[in-house]
């Protein structure tokens, strides 16, 4: 993409009315927007957010980069399909329920470990798992290859502190910390995945209180994920932007989540199309093939059709409400979908 195309979101802003922001434990809620007259569609108001590091993500001694929101389509577009490039903040967004029901579950988009393809807005999952009394919290995690000390293991430094951050302030958002679920799509899937099977591996050292928390999320789905960095399977562009030209043994094996198991791994949903022209099913299986050797609790799902969206058409497939049966089954949520 030529960079005269991007749009960062600090230059949108200027578009548009200054907007008031207010301070609330940590948490920043930021006022409505809309587009200048004549725009085809308004720019919807972010959810409130926070950052994950109080001060600052660690190991940024190196980090040059300026950390972008850019439009996906900058050819007339949605304003509110975007994602974050470079990114030096990472945050917490947070949908939350009218009537939680005291489960939560970290989402962590997708975008090649190059970009995080996310609205400030949010979107149509996190806004029908709040519908049911979930409270979501969407993750804007930094990218390996921006010069960051944790080099690839950047991202997952990010879930653990975010997964503990949900837990430490369960109160205020009316989550039992027991009922914490992650789940990601593609590259997203990944990081969803080396949560569910690295959280007992110390990336970085506390920095406040919630590092002495858990990081082990108690339900994982992954969606058209990332598995294998390991060729013939894996995606290309992912392993590419998460290990470099450094393609040695011990950074493949410790980044194919599939090899990563550990014992006390949690329960674990997957589900992939069959056509899916960027990221091969054969992750999923894979990742299936590795927990139902152990033992894991698992449960796979190839859909005839999908792509790499699992959408038919303009139908989206059910695997919201087939991942929610297994959530419930394994005390994520206690009600029905």
């Amino acid at each position: 993409m030529d960079r005269r195309q991007l749009l960062s979101f600090a230059a949108l802003a200027s578009l548009l009315p200054v907007a008031a922001c207010a301070q609330t434990t940590g948490t920043q809620t930021l006022q409505p927007q809309t587009l200048p007259a004549g725009g085809a569609k308004p720019l919807l108001p972010p959810l409130e957010s926070f950052p994950l590091w109080p001060n600052g993500a660690p190991g940024a001694e190196n980090v040059t980069v300026t950390e972008e929101w850019i439009l996906r389509n900058p050819a007339g577009g949605d304003p509110n399909d975007t994602a974050a490039t470079h990114v030096t903040k990472p945050i917490l967004m947070v949908r939350r329920p009218a009537n939680p029901n005291g489960s939560a579950i970290l989402m962590i988009p997708g975008g090649g470990y190059q970009r995080v393809a996310v609205s400030r807005a949010g979107g149509g999952t996190d806004k029908e798992l709040a519908d049911k009394g979930v409270t979501v919290f969407t993750l804007v995690y930094r990218l390996p290859a921006d010069g960051w000390a944790a080099g690839f293991e950047a991202p997952l430094q990010d879930v653990q502190r975010a997964i503990r951050l949900i837990r430490y302030r369960a109160a205020e958002f009316s989550i039992d910390t027991q009922r914490v679920g992650v789940i990601g799509f593609s590259a997203g899937g990944h990081l969803a995945g080396w949560a569910a099977t690295a959280f007992a591996k110390k990336t970085y050292e506390p920095v406040d209180a919630a590092d002495n928390l858990s990081a082990r999320p108690d339900v994982a789905g992954l969606f058209y994920p990332v598995i294998t960095t390991r060729a013939p399977v894996a995606h290309g562009g992912s392993v590419k932007n998460l290990l470099g030209a450094d393609r040695s043994e011990e950074r493949l094996k410790a980044t194919s989540i599939n090899e990563l198991l550990p014992a006390d791994a949690p329960p674990v949903f997957v589900a992939h199309a069959a056509n899916d022209p960027v990221v091969p099913a054969d992750n999923s299986v894979i990742m299936w093939q590795a927990l139902r050797a152990q033992k894991t609790p698992t449960e796979l799902h190839i859909f005839e059709v999908g792509g790499h969206s699992l959408r038919d058409g303009n139908a989206e497939l059910p695997w919201l409400s087939l991942f929610s049966i297994f959530a419930r089954r394994h005390g994520l949520w206690a009600d029905s979908w």
